[in-house]
């Protein structure tokens, strides 16, 4: 793992806290899933010229979770 920083206002830290309590868990643990529920759910960037070139392919929008899969594998990002 590796540690981050994160600052809440009073009113989430507060919430935070009780829900931790209520649940008996660590407010970390809290904060792990809830990102790792968001980073799964929102979009990725699409890699650097996706859609500034005609490839003469007509398959590709079909294919585009495939292709930014091996893209994300490869970490061609950039």
């Amino acid at each position: 793992m590796v540690k981050s920083t994160v600052y809440l206002d009073e009113e989430v830290a507060l919430l935070l806290r009780q829900m931790a309590r209520m649940q008996g868990r660590s407010q970390a643990e809290l904060i792990r899933d809830a990102l790792a529920l968001y980073t799964r759910q929102a979009r990725r960037p699409l890699p650097r010229g996706i859609g500034s070139y005609h490839s003469g392919r007509k398959d590709l929008s079909r294919r585009t979770e495939e292709i930014l899969s091996q893209a994300a594998r490869a970490k061609r990002w950039d």
